[in-house]
């Protein structure tokens, strides 16, 4: 079933250079020495992060975290090996610590709800980072890039690097999925499946291993828990090794982010699949530095790019209408419904990447370094 999303237009501001008027220092040798007394201690920021093992998350916290304290906020920041338990810890932490404002990407956004009815008793504002929060009445702001576009650009892509439409096919097609505990992944399949559904059931795309998630919430059933690139590896590895040993090739992966394509070219290398005429078209998420080499060896044919300094960005201009007393910027306020309540959010535009654009869209805008994927 398709999604409706009305989007108004994006307006991120350029340069963030203004100082946060409404922060103080509070004191903390996590502040910077930016000045601000008129919400004195308002600006004291709990960020939480999921974990240091995918690069994303390190940039996302880090560099939000620089720009609060040059701006002279208290922050502080953590990240919880992607255990449950570690980060509602961790939360608990920073709501005795005096946290002000939470900004939370949650490893599971279905139990952080008891920690954050604690923290709005402490009338906390809290800020769901990239992951929404569920079932819960206490998130106020949901930040994010339009989830479900990730997964119709996906889709869009194979369709247009197979020729979907004109070729005859039949194409054989493996289908993966994110982490069934984060909502985004849900997210991401559903843009994905509306696109490729039809050539599924047309015939044009077949699956050898019968890994269909039809049904409601059937992407679950396919789905690698933790985003892990070792566990997709697997999960490929038996694939091929069950459905494809009678020399049936892969034409097709659909993979809705590069940690998880990691894992599937590493399996298909050691099947035997070498870039070139043949290759499978994989798909992925996040122009993580490993997959951009990846992209331009040929091994993975394109990438979702979400330029989380913009997210960052975004989130640094809520913090400061927060602590300044002032009306929060959003541009969504139907289409994130957590279960209990629809969560007012901000939704950041997707953009491809192929090889073509790794220079002028990732490295001419300073997201990566020429060196770091061997330019």
């Amino acid at each position: 079933m398709s999604m409706t999303k009305k989007l108004m237009a994006l307006a991120v501001a350029g340069g963030l250079a203004a100082t946060l008027a409404a922060c103080s220092s509070g004191g903390s040798s996590d502040s910077g020495s930016g000045s601000g007394d008129a919400a004195s201690g308002d600006c004291n920021v709990g960020i939480s992060m999921p974990t240091r093992s995918l690069e994303r998350w390190i940039n996302d916290g880090e560099g939000l975290q620089k720009q609060l304290t040059d701006a002279g906020c208290t922050v502080d920041l953590q990240y919880a090996d992607n255990k449950t338990e570690q980060q509602i810890s961790q939360i608990q932490n920073q709501v005795a610590g005096g946290a002000k404002i939470l900004v939370v990407a949650a490893i599971d956004g279905e139990t952080l709800g008891p920690v954050l009815a604690d923290a709005k008793k402490q009338d906390i504002t809290v800020i769901a980072y990239d992951r929404l929060i569920n079932g819960t009445p206490d998130v106020d702001y949901y930040a994010t890039f339009d989830n479900y576009k990730v997964g119709q650009l996906q889709g869009e892509f194979i369709v247009d690097a197979l020729d979907l439409e004109n070729a005859a096919g039949p194409f054989n097609f493996e289908p993966f999925a994110g982490s069934p505990d984060d909502n985004n992944a849900g997210f991401f399949f559903q843009g994905a499946w509306d696109v490729l559904e039809p050539y599924v059931e047309s015939g044009k795309l077949v699956i050898p291993s019968g890994k269909d998630p039809s049904g409601t919430d059937g992407w679950k059933s396919i789905g690698i828990l933790g985003w892990g690139s070792d566990d997709a590896q697997a999960e490929m590895d038996n694939r091929l090794s069950s459905f494809y040993s009678g020399g049936e090739k892969v034409d097709v992966v659909l993979s809705p982010n590069d940690s998880l394509a990691l894992g599937i070219e590493a399996s298909l290398k050691s099947a035997g699949y070498t870039p070139g005429e043949g290759y499978p078209v994989i798909t992925g998420q996040d122009a993580d530095k490993a997959n951009v080499q990846a992209i331009l060896n040929d091994e993975q044919s394109m990438t979702v790019w979400k330029d989380t300094r913009e997210l960052g960005d975004r989130v640094f201009q809520m913090i400061q209408s927060i602590a300044a007393g002032e009306e929060v910027e959003v541009n969504d306020e139907e289409t994130y419904d957590n279960g209990e309540k629809v969560v007012p959010s901000y939704l950041l535009d997707p953009v491809v990447v192929v090889k073509d654009d790794v220079q002028t869209l990732l490295i001419d805008s300073g997201f990566i370094k020429a060196s770091d994927v061997g330019l």
